[in-house]
């Protein structure tokens, strides 16, 4: 009989026999070896593990990595999925250099080093003349921890620009300004009730470590509430959908709270710990006595206008379904896992304003660093020391963050066109990755004509797996790697445990497995991956001493 198992075991990753399945009613059996890495495909990282034919040396499938403590095997569609991106026949394969007026679409074959030899020489050029900040690296998702960030403060250049301020911003100071982290963990497998503004389930933020963990509690007990203007497979799933209008859903938080304090069902020894409700009484209610006793009558007053009839009108949600949930609420004290991100939070103004309500019933319930509760991201991921460090940075980039705006939570990387075209600088090298703002951005058409002028964007260099329209007016277009051809880090707050994956070229690897002998630290990953496809970190390192081949310009001894 058959012995059936859902993953094979680790101890015999390296030699796998199973039946292909293709190749049934005949009973044909395979020979793998499989080689971990994680996922690139979103910022959860999950675990992956490439299915490596002995045979024909080829991958020929990704399955998911029983042994990663945040996915523990399961993955969506996007993880499997790495491998029609290994394999797409219309991928960037070799590094390329526009020969013709940026959108020309006349490209050359060059190699890496010829790349290399001429980025390294016109950013030293700059840096000799001072321009440190001609310098820009902008991103769009990291994918990894920070070691770019290192590369640039090495370099001495401010020159970090992402796409935060159209992203997640909004969300992150809703959450920065009660806890200093800017991101939720919800422990959701050991919560009593689970508040979720967005489709977790599905497409919420690291859904897919969530999503499991949401439907086991649910199965457990929990009660799970989904505030979301559309059905979404999450609202289906869910005890209770709340379906407000777009943007109300800082009000629906405010009303929630407004019921937990007329009921008397919140914890007054958490808030008499945590809060500052001195400086609360001191600057609102300064006629009160300025002691915790008056805390709950200054409350109850300041947020007295948010009634359930109140916010029926204003959300659209009926006032009995929301009297329903805070009475649920209320009787799981210290159990309650929320999470907002982007969604309500970065699609209207004022938007940041519905982390920081939807924290407030987190606060009021006693359910912060408490098991089912929500702690600051700081909890539980785990943020490695780089090897070498880097050294502070001494500029400031007024293109990136500029003085105007004091109060802005990330980089005004969707004004950069905006201050090109106004003259207040240039950049000689901008690097593009993981970013499309032609596409993504709201006027593209500014970032077409910014990238296609010489005079503002004087080289234009894109590192992407994959052609998209802000590539095509790249002056080069160097080929990067998915998850399963790079090396790198990360660490995610996907739940209430601290871990971090590693991300490692699984071709690299196969050869080492193979052979029987370790790749010598001189070779690259490309010299593996499929065609020239390369990787971020080394390309920086090897970037890094062409631009300071000497040491002379005290780069170099970063690397």
């Amino acid at each position: 009989m058959t012995d059936l198992q859902k993953y094979p075991p680790h101890d015999r990753w390296h030699d796998w026999t199973e039946l292909d399945a293709k190749a049934w009613p005949d009973k044909v059996e395979r020979n793998y070896t499989l080689v971990p890495t994680t996922c690139f495909n979103c910022e959860a990282a999950c675990g992956l593990l490439a299915y490596f034919d002995n045979e024909t040396g080829a991958i020929a499938k990704i399955e998911g990595n029983p042994e990663h403590p945040a996915s523990r095997g399961r993955n969506c569609a996007k993880g499997p999925a790495t491998i029609n991106q290994i394999y797409d026949n219309e991928r960037i394969m070799y590094p390329l250099k526009q020969t013709g007026e940026r959108g020309s679409g006349e490209w050359e074959r060059i190699s890496w080093d010829q790349a290399l030899t001429e980025l390294g020489g016109r950013i030293r050029t700059a840096f000799e003349e001072d321009r440190h900040n001609e310098v820009m690296y902008h991103v769009g998702r990291p994918g990894e921890d920070g070691y770019a960030d290192r590369v640039l403060k090495a370099w001495g250049t401010d020159g970090h620009n992402s796409h935060t301020n159209i992203c997640s911003s909004n969300a992150r100071i809703g959450y920065q300004s009660w806890m200093g982290h800017d991101r939720p963990s919800s422990d959701f497998a050991n919560a009593e009730v689970i508040f979720l503004i967005s489709s977790h389930l599905e497409a919420g933020h690291y859904f897919n470590p969530h999503a499991q963990r949401i439907i086991e509690a649910q199965s457990k007990g929990a009660t799970v509430i989904c505030v979301d203007p559309r059905l979404s497979n999450t609202g289906s799933k869910a005890d209770h959908w709340l379906p407000t209008w777009p943007g109300t859903e800082a009000f629906l938080c405010l009303s929630i709270a407004h019921l937990l304090l007329e009921s008397g069902n919140w914890e007054r020894d958490f808030v008499r710990r945590w809060v500052n409700w001195e400086t609360f009484l001191a600057e609102l209610y300064p006629n009160m006595p300025q002691t915790f006793d008056s805390v709950e009558a200054a409350l109850k007053d300041h947020y007295s206008e948010y009634t359930p009839e109140r916010a029926e009108y204003i959300t659209g949600v009926s006032a009995d379904q929301i009297r329903e949930v805070a009475v649920i609420i209320g009787k799981h004290p210290t159990k309650f896992a929320s999470h907002n991100w982007r969604a309500a939070g970065a699609g209207n103004e004022g938007g940041w304003q519905v982390a920081r309500c939807l924290f407030f019933l987190n606060v009021l319930t006693g359910s912060v660093g408490t098991e089912g509760g929500t702690s600051g991201n700081g909890w539980n991921k785990f943020a490695a020391h780089q090897p070498k460090g880097a050294p502070p940075l001494p500029r400031w980039n007024e293109l990136s963050w500029p003085q105007e705006f004091p109060l802005s939570y990330h980089e005004m990387s969707i004004l950069l066109p905006h201050f090109l075209n106004e003259g207040r600088g240039k950049l000689d090298t901008y690097f593009s990755r993981v970013y499309n703002p032609i596409w993504t951005n709201p006027d593209g058409f500014t970032w077409l004509e910014a990238l296609k002028d010489p005079k503002k964007v004087h080289c234009h260099v894109a590192l992407t797996p994959t052609w998209s329209e802000t590539s095509w007016f790249a002056d080069y277009v160097l080929p990067m790697g998915v998850g399963a051809e790079r090396h790198d880090v990360s660490s995610y707050e996907t739940h209430a445990g601290r871990w971090i994956g590693f991300r490692q070229s699984v071709f690299r690897r196969y050869e080492e497995i193979k052979t029987g002998k370790p790749v010598s630290p001189h070779k690259r990953s490309h010299e593996f991956n499929p065609g020239e496809v390369w990787e971020e970190n080394e390309f920086w390192i090897d970037l890094s001493w062409k631009i300071d081949p000497d040491g002379s310009m005290g780069i170099r001894q970063w690397f």
